[in-house]
């Protein structure tokens, strides 16, 4: 899809009588990959790094994204990244992989961590020495955490408050929250003392559903959450540190990544979406026309911010006059047979790329039945599945789960 200067003009222009001012571009020459960039991350205004999931690649910049120079390519699909300065940095993978460096990703190395988490979905380093990390978005929920720098690690189990934890973000060393799936629906847990202990403050009330993304502002005490969902895709926001919290409908039902400018000036992306705009809190959304299948928007102040997804985007005041051809990430390619069901339900599903796969079965009302099959996919390939199917004869909304996608289905039983 082209972006062109009169797209960018058009999109100034509507914002104009906003009250901060600013706009997102995708970078000219921003790294390509097969699939999203999934993560980025910015340790000022000139460095910063992204990381390719399905490529594996690893790139860097030192000058604000003009440029970009490729650093690792460790196979597997990569989620995060994460540094703690200019040359301690942690890479999370959804492959059972974590790695580290210490010069600012020219080398990497693998860290062994605890029970061997199966894949790191969420990083942030705080403080000078301090980092955590959670996961998985297709179970079990964990927690690990340094204290001295990654060269040595804690794991905690998480089960008892989550199926899946997605992210992971501290406001200082002792006090911060951790997001995702229970059997209840999106959970948003928090601690104050280290992650020795846990509280849940926010549950969406759907079975379902994941709090994918986290964003603190306003001195900590405004939080936004991103809500994937397979009925309704929304997003939470408290004004009051946690205590209270409203929810919103947004445009995706796969959103992903969320970031707001000001209290009421905002994004959100997803699986299946570009940038869509707020100006009024999450209560209305309009579609920018720029971006596909985001996950994350990162801020380093409220006038400079940063996004991955099929390509790298930038918040700037300046206008770009260049156009930029974005190639959107190819759909989910599966069948699903026979329709409508007699006693087994078929799925075929092509994989492009090493992957994770849930597959699972939810009424037309949100309310969870059963899951099919989690698996690791190790090599692009094609897979068929066949499961029985015990329920009597109706509609149902089969959810099939991957590292770069997410698609309900409706399927019927005789």
């Amino acid at each position: 899809m082209k972006k062109s200067l009169l797209i960018l003009l058009a999109t100034w222009v509507s914002i104009t009588c906003a009250t901060a001012q600013g706009f997102w571009l995708q970078l000219p020459n921003a790294p390509t990959g097969l699939g999203r960039f999934d993560d980025v991350f910015f340790l000022n205004e000139n460095l910063g790094w992204a990381a390719n999931g399905p490529s594996s690649q690893v790139y860097k910049t030192t000058d604000g994204g003009e440029t970009w120079t490729f650093q690792f390519d460790p196979g597997g699909y990569l989620r995060n990244i994460e540094f703690l300065d200019e040359n301690i940095g942690f890479l999370g993978s959804l492959d059972g992989t974590f790695y580290k460096t210490t010069d600012g990703g020219d080398n990497w190395t693998t860290v062994n961590l605890p029970s061997n988490p199966p894949a790191i979905c969420g990083l942030d380093t705080v403080g000078n020495s301090t980092v955590y990390g959670c996961g998985a978005w297709f179970e079990p929920a964990y927690i690990i955490k340094s204290t001295d720098s990654g060269e040595t690690w804690e794991y905690t189990d998480m089960s008892a408050y989550a199926d899946a934890l997605v992210e992971i973000l501290f406001i200082d060393e002792q006090t911060g929250f951790v997001s995702g799936n229970a059997p209840s629906g999106g959970v948003i847990l928090k601690t104050t003392d280290g992650g020795a202990t846990w509280i849940p403050i926010f549950n969406s009330g759907t079975s379902g559903d994941y709090v994918w993304k986290m964003q603190l502002m306003e001195n900590n005490t405004i939080m936004f959450g991103s809500i994937q969902s397979n009925v309704q895709g929304k997003i939470t926001k408290s004004l009051d540190s946690g205590l209270t919290w409203e929810m919103f409908d947004v445009p995706d039902d796969f959103v992903q990544a969320v970031g707001f400018q000001t209290p009421d000036r905002g994004w959100i992306g997803g699986h299946n979406s570009g940038f869509y705009e707020t100006n009024d809190g999450g209560q209305t959304w309009n579609s920018i026309g720029l971006g596909d299948s985001l996950n994350r928007i990162f801020w380093l102040n409220p006038n400079l911010g940063y996004a991955s997804g099929v390509s790298i985007y930038k918040f700037t005041g300046f206008l770009s006059t260049v156009d930029i051809e974005s190639a959107p990430i190819p759909d989910l390619q599966l069948k699903v047979a026979p329709t409508p069901i007699v006693d087994k339900l078929n799925v075929e599903i092509k994989f492009t790329h090493s992957d994770n796969l849930v597959i699972e079965l939810f009424d037309l009302n949100g309310r969870f039945l059963t899951k099919f099959i989690r698996e690791r996919i190790s090599n692009p390939q094609t897979e068929t599945y066949s499961f029985d199917f015990n329920y009597p004869p109706g509609t149902y909304l089969l959810d099939v789960h991957t590292n770069n996608h997410r698609k309900g289905i409706i399927i019927t039983k005789k």
